[in-house]
């Protein structure tokens, strides 16, 4: 320290930004950006000057930040890896990370490959024929959750929705149909729904009072859901994946414009069978729309 408290970078083995930029091997300008994100402080800054100083000990950290920045990691998880308690724990945060990149790869991959299917007019061809029919369905109680979801988020949220719903069913009389899954509105990457999870039940007074006591920690409600014809087709379990489910669901759309009927209501996934006990090419999924005749 100098006698009117400052530091003196000589005496405290502080080096200047340019200093530990090239120990660093990085720009002083990634330094200034990881400085003004919380990644990596300078061990001291000039009040006067407004000059930064690092330690020659901050190398590690820079580099490691750096090097997480080259896996395209968003700075939240970056974050998370360099604040780790320990070596193991960061690389199970690091490894976690992976695990999305790559399973993100993979559904990706498998959109692209059903695009160059249906952009070649071969996507039957690659997904399969689907038999479409109609069906009327009478109308019926349901308790739901409603939910705005992105497509990455989706399948593990219907799982845990009907889960709930499900187990709320006893105290509503029972469940008195199989659940299914409406789409007020898109689900992507950009657009989020909202997608809602359903449940038939038997008691409509039993099941405003289940939704009354739930208090305002979901959006829960209960409805009547109307009688309702669905033109559907069935699929396996290995077809409920996205994208292959895209094409079922195209696969109606194009058998309704082709019987003149239109659309009804939002589209919606019916879960009829057990999902853990099926294999699969084990039927387990109605893909539907409520329809009616064209008043043309």
């Amino acid at each position: 320290m100098t006698e009117d408290g400052s530091v003196d970078v000589r005496d405290d083995g502080l080096l200047t930004i340019g200093a530990f930029a090239a120990r660093a091997r990085l720009s002083a300008k990634a330094l200034r950006l990881y400085d003004r994100l919380g990644l990596l402080a300078p061990a001291h800054v000039d009040e006067a000057s407004g000059y930064r100083y690092y330690r020659a000990g901050q190398v590690e950290r820079a580099r490691l930040v750096a090097m997480l920045r080259g896996l395209d990691m968003p700075l939240a998880r970056v974050a998370e890896v360099v604040d780790a308690t320990d070596g193991a724990e960061a690389a199970d945060r690091l490894a976690a990370y992976w695990a999305d990149v790559e399973a993100r790869f993979a559904a990706q991959q498998a959109l692209a490959g059903y695009l160059r299917g249906r952009l070649s007019g071969r996507s039957s061809e690659m997904y399969g024929t689907f038999e479409v029919e109609t069906v009327d369905v009478p109308a019926q109680v349901v308790i739901t959750e409603k939910r705005h979801t992105l497509a990455d988020e989706l399948p593990a949220w219907i799982g845990a929705s009907l889960g709930r719903l499900e187990e709320g069913a006893s105290a509503c009389g029972g469940s008195t149909g199989a659940p299914f899954v409406v789409y007020h509105s898109e689900v992507s990457m950009e657009s989020d729904g909202p997608a809602e999870s359903c449940v038939p039940v038997a008691d409509e007074a039993a099941a405003r009072a289940w939704v009354a006591a739930q208090g305002r920690g979901r959006d829960v409600s209960v409805r009547v859901e109307p009688a309702r014809r669905l033109a559907r087709t069935r699929i396996a379990k290995a077809q409920v994946a996205h994208p292959q489910i895209l094409a079922a669901f195209e696969a109606v759309e194009a058998w309704m414009r082709r019987e003149g009927l239109e659309y009804d209501g939002p589209c919606r996934e019916i879960y009829f069978a057990d999902w853990e006990a099926a294999g699969p090419q084990d039927p387990v999924c109605d893909v539907a729309f409520p329809v009616r005749a064209s008043a043309r």
